[in-house]
């Protein structure tokens, strides 16, 4: 098997007296979009500031296509492009002159690095503001210049921390598109949020992460499926005394002629409810799905909402 893009084993942090990761693991393939779910302070920043240099792990490992980010630092942080929370940049430059520094600090060529940030300012809506400084553009610009200064060395690992943070609807949208349409191209992205719509959109998998410890792991459906609260309404014109027979499989509970099943699949389990009923002289009035979401299984897991 090919070493994973990112493995983190065993990872724990403490600030003082607050402890920030509590034996934290995580395997993320090449290629793959990966989920940190989970509210403000659960760790995820602290993760990715471990696996880029910028905090000294406890204890632990973590590596970069096989290799330690400690002891061979070079070469993975070489292969990571990170759109970080915060603005590091001097606000004195223009936004084309600081993407031409974050370039040649990964020693791209002079020709090669301009035509990487003609393309990225050009994809990003930046174009007619390549001579503006950072503190002349808007929140929603500043955030696509980060991405755009994770991406100007073609990195194969792509981390963004809250990318969408902050952003207006249609603008995360359109990040959602950019950034599915980077990982078409087989790269490798790491996403932190708690925004739930963003980790089912775009992750094919997910961590969920609650006071520094992993909670759960698999992918969205997965996941939404495993919690078993998904449910079918069947609206009946009647309901018939032999029903029971009928829906014996089911898990079911009934209010006059509506009958709500619980399932783990709707589109699944559907038609086999429409067949068995069908089996009886009942005609379906209305019939309607509801769905768990990664929210549900958070609130499963913790007890609480993401956002408390």
């Amino acid at each position: 098997m090919p070493d994973p893009a990112i493995h983190i084993a065993g990872l724990t942090k403490s600030y003082g007296d607050v402890q920030a990761l509590r034996g934290v693991d995580i395997s993320i393939a090449k290629g793959e979009f990966f989920g940190l779910l989970g509210p403000n302070g659960a760790g995820k920043t602290t993760i990715i500031n471990i696996l880029t240099g910028l905090v000294f792990k406890d204890n632990g490992s973590t590596s970069v296509f096989g290799r330690d980010t400690v002891t061979d630092y070079r070469f993975t942080r070489s292969k990571i492009g990170i759109a970080a929370q915060e603005l590091s940049v001097d606000w004195f430059f223009p936004i084309e002159k600081l993407l031409y520094f974050q370039a040649g600090y990964y020693g791209i060529e002079p020709k090669n690095a301009m035509n990487n940030i003609n393309d990225l300012l050009s994809r990003m809506g930046l174009e007619n503001k390549r001579g503006a400084r950072l503190r002349q553009l808007s929140g929603g610009m500043k955030r696509r210049f980060q991405l755009a200064k994770a991406l100007v060395h073609d990195p194969d690992i792509i981390i963004l921390d809250e990318p969408t943070a902050g952003v207006d609807v249609e603008l995360r949208r359109d990040l959602w598109q950019y950034l599915r349409d980077v990982h078409s191209n087989g790269k490798t992205i790491l996403l932190t949020t708690h925004y739930i719509e963003e980790a089912e959109m775009l992750c094919e998998n997910v961590a969920i992460i609650d006071e520094g410890k992993i909670l759960k792991e698999g992918s969205p459906k997965a996941l939404t499926q495993e919690l078993g609260k998904a449910g079918i309404t069947v609206q009946l014109n009647h309901t018939p005394a032999d029903l029971v027979q009928y829906l014996a499989g089911f898990t079911y509970t009934q209010e006059k002629n509506r009958l709500h099943f619980v399932v783990k699949d709707p589109d699944s389990a559907m038609p086999k409810i429409i067949h068995e009923l069908s089996k009886s002289d009942v005609h379906i009035q209305n019939i309607a799905t509801s769905s768990s979401s990664l929210e549900d299984v958070f609130l499963d897991i913790t007890g609480k909402g993401i956002n408390e």
